[in-house]
């Protein structure tokens, strides 16, 4: 039995240390136990994770005092936590596992609150609506950037720091830009206004003090117009109510008339705007390694970072941060920008351009459509490429529902109307009728992109022999869901908040319903690497686009006839699909939604794999009906002749 497997606590589990164990913790590492000491947060019992035995307890000297850990080797971890990357919080029943950095830190700031609801420095910490890095890494370019690229840079950089100092990492020049950007926030034009009146204040006030006070104000170099100070007034004001004066809300009738366009810009005060959050937090540890190397070899390549060390100094005036800095062994100073440039460094490196070819490789947008998609489909059809739809195994088969319990049944469970219901169970009967044509006892069942549970839920009560695994990156939803599945007393089941990438456990099959634009591609992914099978009803292929991981078409074939561009034509129409549009538009759609989960089938196929397009039944159950189902050929022919699970047979 593990350390875990009866929990009293909720558990936090961190990496030790990186591949040079002389370095310090890695930096989520780092940026984890930075948040715990900010928040003050007492709620977990933290282990530190190592994969090298005989680790010294002695290496303790690198955590805050405040907090307590104990070391544990990883094949010692809890099995849910082993299929995930670090870090990881399990909750007290070691059913819940939540991995990946935003996910593990937005739970601190969450326990820490129902710890103490007074903490509302912490609650700010999730910024406007609550959704600081909420958004998950593989379709947010900036949750990308401050949870994976600039640290990953920066651990890289302090590997090998010799090399690479005069070398600004490109994710680091490109949070550079990003912090020389004009503000934009929902109050605006209110802020501007109140930016201006106070300039025009300041600037009556320095008049009537006399060249002194002026040559004092302008020591810095910087005009008051220049300056942030009201920006940065305004936003410690919000983080400390009452110590520092509030503006004047009363807006003269002169401000009044100014127009928008002569306002003057907001600037970033933090890395989102005029408020510290999550993403300053994230930023802070990882900024503070960089300089420090960067003083210690290549001080004159602080030239290239001004906005960059103009918000390092802007978050060290937060309330609790020297104290959460302090804690963490972090000595923070105010720095100084360099006198002179570092020698050749405009002819060796040009910042804006090395930003502009990053976003480059990283960004890409809709091209504009011209025209619909008949040329296109008339283009694969002389190449010979045609939708080809595999009949479907099952037609006919579908669960007891009627004897099914309350929170297994969509009709039941009261969270849509009955028409929806009806259509969600006829969904339901498609995936399991395909799942049991593949499943064995003892197998793993990945159901990707869960949301409440659905269809994990019903697997996990379908497949008693069977593991069940549901994977979700909305918290509210997971929680739901591992309700209702407590409801069922079902003890095949667990959970993870993560985002995919997170997810490293091996599995035999994995199942998504309605996934969208490129998630089907990553779930396809995870499954090709892990030598899954995969049941996989894809949805919103107008959001299909070019990602890090993926570009389109797919397939050697569809590469050939078509261009990105004509490729994204047939993503397009193959989401009009709607019940309300015409019939020969919906045959088009239905037509270019077979195209696309060809190229997809065929780009598996390179892997192994064979996969069938094939249609839910009844049709009208989903405008999306299509299912790709695939299994690795060499393990399919190892199967012919096995025993199925001794569930309902398809009719």
């Amino acid at each position: 039995m593990t350390h875990a497997e009866i929990n009293q606590q909720p558990c936090l589990y961190l990496e030790a240390f990186s591949h040079n164990e002389e370095s310090c913790l890695p930096l989520h590492t780092s940026i984890t136990l930075f948040l715990l000491s900010y928040c003050e947060c007492k709620s977990f019992k933290l282990f530190l994770v190592s994969s090298k035995p005989g680790c010294s307890e002695s290496r303790k000297d690198n955590l805050p005092v405040s907090l307590d850990a104990s070391y544990i080797q990883q094949q010692d971890l809890p099995q849910l936590v082993r299929g995930c990357r670090l870090p990881a919080a399990l909750d007290e029943r070691g059913r819940l596992c939540r991995a990946g950095l935003a996910v593990v830190l937005r739970h601190i700031i969450n326990k820490t609150l129902e710890a103490d609801p007074s903490r509302n420095d912490v609650l700010a910490l999730l910024g406007f609506k609550k959704t600081c890095l909420k958004a998950c890494a593989e379709v947010s370019k900036w949750t990308r950037l401050c949870e994976i690229s600039i640290p990953s840079d920066i651990e890289e950089h302090l590997k090998n720091p010799a090399s690479l100092c005069q070398q600004v990492p490109p994710s680091v020049l490109a949070l550079e830009r990003r912090l020389a950007e004009p503000v934009q926030v929902h109050n605006n034009d209110k802020l501007r206004r109140q930016k201006l009146q106070e300039q025009r204040r300041n600037e009556k006030n320095a008049s009537r003090g006399g060249k002194g006070n002026r040559d004092h104000e302008s020591g810095s170099g910087q005009s008051p117009e220049v300056c942030n100070v009201p920006d940065l007034r305004t936003a410690l004001a919000k983080l400390t109510v009452g110590a520092v004066p509030t503006l004047t809300t009363r807006k003269s009738s002169e401000i009044r008339k100014v127009k928008t366009t002569d306002l003057p810009s907001l600037e970033h005060v933090f890395a989102e705007g005029l408020y510290f959050t999550l993403t300053d937090v994230v930023l802070l540890p990882c900024i503070y390694q960089y300089l420090c190397s960067l003083r210690a070899r290549a001080e004159g390549a602080l030239q290239q970072l001004p906005n960059l060390l103009r918000w390092y100094s802007n978050v060290q005036e937060v309330p609790g941060v020297l104290r959460a800095a302090e804690a963490c062994r972090f000595a923070l100073s105010v720095p100084q920008l360099p006198t002179s440039s570092p020698s050749g460094a405009s002819e060796k490196h040009n910042p804006e351009s090395q930003v502009e070819q990053e976003e480059d490789q990283e960004m890409t947008t809709q091209p504009v459509f011209i025209g619909g998609p008949r040329p296109t489909m008339t283009k694969l059809k002389e190449n010979g490429i045609e939708a080809v739809f595999a009949p479907h195994p099952c037609p006919a088969f579908t669960l007891p529902w009627d004897e099914l319990s309350g929170a297994v049944n969509p009709t039941e469970a009261g969270e849509m109307s009955d028409v929806r219901a009806v259509r969600k169970r006829q969904q339901l009967n498609n995936l399991v009728a395909m799942v049991m044509e593949l499943a064995r006892p003892g197998h793993i069942i990945v159901d990707f992109c869960s949301g409440t549970g659905h269809v994990g839920i019903l697997l996990a009560h379908t497949f008693p022999h069977c593991q069940v695994i549901l994977i979700e990156n909305k918290e509210e939803s997971l929680i739901r869901a591992q309700n209702r599945s407590s409801e069922l007393g079902l003890k095949n089941i667990n959970f993870i908040q993560a985002n995919l990438d997170y997810f490293t456990g091996s599995f035999h099959i994995g199942v998504a319903l309605h996934a969208c634009g490129v998630a089907t591609d990553m779930v396809m992914e995870h499954c090709i690497q892990s030598g899954a099978a995969f049941i996989i009803s894809p949805c919103c292929y107008g959001f299909i686009q070019n990602a890090i991981k993926f570009s389109f078409p797919k397939s050697n074939k569809f590469q050939e006839t078509l261009t990105y561009k004509e490729h994204m034509i047939l993503c397009r129409f193959a989401d009009q699909t709607a019940v309300q549009l015409p019939f020969e538009r919906r045959l088009i759609g239905k037509h270019c939604m077979g195209l696309v989960d060809l190229d997809r089938s065929w780009g598996a196929e390179t892997h192994g794999y064979s996969v069938q397009v094939i249609t839910m039944e009844p049709e009208s159950c989903s405008p999306k009906n299509n299912m790709l189902v695939g299994r690795l050929l060499q393990k399919a022919e190892q199967e012919v002749g096995a025993i199925h699970l001794e569930t309902p047979e398809c009719s």
